[in-house]
C-alpha cells in the first residue's frame, strides 16, 4: 500500500538523522563552509557536532551557509513523482533563504516530465527547531490517515502559530551577519548584555535584553509563558521543544528549569524534547543559541 503522501524538508528543520528515518521524512541538506570555497552538505559530509566544534575552536572565523539547489530537490522529487506519491515539501522562511525557490524550480522541472505529479511546496514562515516541529506535525497528520489536500490545509492553518524565543552567547555572529549594528554589538560586549529574540511569521524581533545568561534564558521562559497565556489553550494543544547549539548539558539544565516553572504555573506537561540547532541557523547565532520552539499541534 502506498503512503498517502511523502514529506520533504530542507535541512533547516534540524531533525536528527535517526528521527527522519523513523518518521519517513526526506531532508534536502543545506551546504556550509568555513573557507568561502569548499562547501559541504550538512549532516552528510559534515556532522553537526563537528561543525560546532570548529566554530568553538576557530573563534573569529565565521562560517557561511548555502541553500539547496533546484537539482538537489529534483533528485528527491522525481522518483516519488514517478511512483505516483504526492509530495509535501516544507521550506525555511523565504525571509531567510531562497531554498523555497529552488524547490519551486524543481517542482516545475518535475511537472514537465511527470505532468500528473502532485507537489505542494510550503513556505513554513519559520526555521530551525520550530520548522522541525512543524515537519513532525505534518508526519503526524499523514500517519493519522489525513489525505493530501486535508493535511496541506491544516498545515497552512497552524503555521502562523509558530514562535521561537531564544538568546545567544554573544553578539558577534549577529553583528557579522548584519542582524544588529556594530555600535550595539560593541556596547553589548562591554556591558555583558545579550539579546532575547522572537521569531514569528518569518521575521525576527527584539524581545528584551539581559546581562548574563540566566537573565536572558529566564526571559525566554517568560515569553513562552506569555504566549501560552495569550492563546488561552491548554499546553497540550502545542508542540514545544528546546533548541540548543554546542552545549547539551546547558540545554538539559534549561529544559529542567523550564519544566519546573511551567508546572509551578499550573501547566500539566510531562517533558520537553531537546533538539540541536543545525549549521544553517548557527552561522548567524554562533555556537550558543538556546531557547524554545512552539507551535499549535496539527
Amino acid at each position: 500500500m502506498k503512503e498517502g503522501f511523502h514529506i520533504v524538508s530542507d535541512g533547516s528543520c534540524d531533525l536528527s538523522q535517526e528521527l527522519v528515518r523513523e518518521r519517513n521524512i526526506t531532508v534536502v541538506p543545506f551546504y556550509v563552509s568555513f573557507d568561502d570555497g569548499h562547501y559541504l552538505k550538512e549532516n552528510v559530509e559534515v556532522g553537526i557536532r563537528d561543525f560546532y566544534q570548529q566554530m568553538v575552536d576557530k573563534k573569529g572565523v565565521y562560517p557561511k551557509s548555502s541553500m539547496p539547489s533546484a537539482q538537489d530537490y529534483t533528485e528527491v522529487f522525481l522518483p516519488l513523482a514517478r511512483e505516483g506519491i504526492p509530495i509535501v515539501c516544507i521550506c525555511i522562511t523565504t525571509k531567510f533563504s531562497g531554498s523555497m525557490q529552488s524547490a519551486l524550480n524543481a517542482r516545475a522541472a518535475v511537472l514537465e516530465e511527470v505532468p500528473q505529479a502532485r507537489i505542494t511546496v510550503i513556505d513554513s514562515c519559520i526555521n530551525t527547531v520550530l520548522q522541525g516541529l512543524y515537519v513532525l506535525e505534518a508526519a503526524k497528520l499523514r500517519d493519522r490517515g489525513l489525505d493530501y489536500e486535508a493535511a496541506v490545509a491544516r498545515l497552512e492553518e497552524i503555521k502562523s502559530t509558530g514562535r521561537i524565543f531564544f538568546t545567544v552567547g554573544d553578539m558577534e555572529y549577529l553583528k557579522h551577519g548584519g542582524r544588529i549594528g556594530k555600535v550595539a554589538a560593541v556596547a553589548g560586549s562591554v556591558l555583558g548584555i545579550r539579546p532575547v529574540i522572537t521569531l514569528r511569521e518569518g521575521e525576527i524581533f527584539p524581545s528584551g535584553i539581559g546581562r548574563g545568561r540566566k537573565r536572558t534564558t529566564d526571559k525566554a521562559i517568560e515569553l513562552l509563558l506569555a504566549y501560552l497565556a495569550e492563546g488561552g489553550r491548554e499546553i497540550g494543544s502545542y508542540s514545544i521543544a528546546v533548541g540548543f547549539g554546542y552545549d547539551y548539558e546547558e540545554a538539559v539544565a534549561f529544559r529542567d528549569h523550564a519544566l519546573e516553572v511551567l508546572r509551578n504555573k499550573g501547566h500539566q506537561i510531562q517533558d520537553i524534547p531537546i533538539f540541536q540547532i543545525g549549521a544553517t541557523i548557527s552561522v548567524h547565532t554562533g555556537p550558543y543559541p538556546l531557547g524554545f520552539g512552539v507551535i499549535e499541534k496539527g
